[in-house]
């Protein structure tokens, strides 16, 4: 928290959005492959088109040209993908630098890693101390860019729970039930964690 409160501080509000747009632009390339493992083709197809526009008129990434030529950013993870297909999320769980997630998250995150280009560093570098420092820095980036993006969310969260564990295990929980129901969850819908209702799902 420290280092991202300096990263913000340090950083120009136009540096900040192209650092992120950057990473997010990466991240497209496993959203649009978990389109594909979910059956979303016509998304799958949109989103492959955001990336290529990203990467070569947004610069790398660094500008969102998509969003302003109607391809919008979508939402989508391996953790996401392995729940349409039924698999149970497991225990909850609080990973270190990760934050919330469940067993079934961490299966998600090795799956989204093996979808990053960032994981593949040695590849196009010679394996070695470059392509470890390279990868490893990126990654570091990345961490300190989205840690220091969801600040103010935290600040409010954090002022707004009477029980801060309860509330951020509860938001998390229900808001994977939200993306990986793309939204339409039913009203009567609610989670159970061992064996307490966590009441409506709620994007939030």
């Amino acid at each position: 928290k420290p280092v991202a409160k300096g990263y913000n501080w340090i950083t120009p509000t136009f540096v900040n959005q192209g650092v992120s747009n950057f990473f997010s632009n990466l991240d497209d390339i496993g959203v649009s492959a978990n389109d594909l493992l979910q059956g979303k083709f016509a998304q799958s197809g949109s989103d492959s088109a955001r990336f290529l526009v990203n990467t070569t008129v947004g610069v790398a990434g660094l500008v969102d040209v998509g969003s302003r030529i109607d391809l919008p950013k979508h939402n989508e993870d391996f953790d996401q993908t392995l729940g349409f297909w039924g698999v149970n999320s497991g225990p909850y769980l609080v990973l270190p630098f990760f934050g919330p997630s469940t067993v079934r998250g961490v299966a998600g995150l090795l799956g989204d890693a093996a979808l990053n280009p960032i994981s593949y560093s040695g590849v196009y570098l010679h394996p070695g101390y470059w392509a470890s420092a390279v990868s490893g820095g990126l990654g570091v980036v990345k961490a300190i860019d989205t840690r220091a993006d969801n600040l103010a969310t935290e600040k409010v969260a954090s002022e707004a729970a009477v029980d801060r564990y309860d509330f951020f295990k509860n938001a998390y929980l229900q808001q994977r039930n939200y993306l990986i129901k793309d939204g339409n969850v039913p009203e009567e819908d609610v989670l159970k964690d061992e064996g307490k209702s966590l009441g409506p799902v709620s994007p939030y």
